[in-house]
């Protein structure tokens, strides 16, 4: 019965990874694409949260490519807590970088000029990225990973990021309120330094987590061979 049993949650287990996997790899493919096209719009209208959105795209992409290689190892689990910091410096990183941009933007009173494929960009962003986020929730919560559920809250930081900056552009757009944009960095970076500090104070918990199922799969193991010596 046991070997069944852990049969069953081993097969479970590959299919969720593969599943995590796929998903990353979706994210990285769209935030790439996403990246480039914000940081060249954002260039052009001289839009800080515009700029700030498409290095969020980056650091998206490094923090997917991050547990993507981590479900490359052999036993996942077992690199949560380096993973999950990687995530947090990377969220810290956004923090800093948009705040400035904001707060100089505002300080030097930059006008924002419409820009069209910032605005196309961003509203794409608010519909793709919430499903993107859901399932890998999803699938590390069954699987017990601290990461996936990080990375995919990085992934929702996005959609937010999308709709704040979406706002500022439409505002600036219709109303010249040139400072919307830089308000809309801003919101996105307290957004950020949360969920940065969440990710690198989840790690014990996280790790714990992970070597549970991993000691657990190891028992059973260790339970299956001793009944073929009986």
């Amino acid at each position: 019965m046991t070997t069944t049993a852990s049969r069953i949650a081993d097969d479970r287990r590959q299919v969720l990874q593969r599943r995590i996997r796929w998903i990353v790899t979706a994210t990285i493919a769209y935030n790439l694409i996403e990246a480039v096209v914000a940081i060249a719009a954002g260039t052009v209208a001289s839009s800080a949260a515009l700029i700030g959105f498409g290095l969020d795209s980056t650091i998206e992409v490094l923090s997917a490519a991050a547990v993507a290689w981590q479900f490359t190892r052999r036993d996942p689990e077992r690199w949560e807590k380096g993973t999950l910091r990687v995530i947090a410096v990377a969220f810290f990183a956004l923090a800093a970088y948009v705040t400035v941009t904001s707060v100089l933007a505002l300080v030097g009173q930059v006008d924002v000029e419409h820009s069209t494929l910032g605005i196309v960009i961003t509203a794409l962003s608010v519909v793709i990225m919430p499903f993107l986020s859901l399932a890998e929730r999803r699938a590390g919560r069954e699987l017990g990973s601290a990461t996936a559920v990080a990375d995919s809250k990085q992934t929702l930081i996005c959609t937010y990021l999308s709709a704040a900056v979406l706002v500022g552009l439409v505002v600036n757009s219709l109303f010249g309120w040139w400072w919307a944009d830089a308000i809309a960095g801003l919101v996105i970076a307290a957004f950020a330094i949360r969920e940065g500090i969440e990710a690198w104070r989840g790690d014990a918990c996280a790790t714990s987590v992970g070597m549970l199922l991993e000691d657990e799969h190891d028992h059973d193991d260790e339970d299956d061979d001793d009944a073929h010596h009986h």
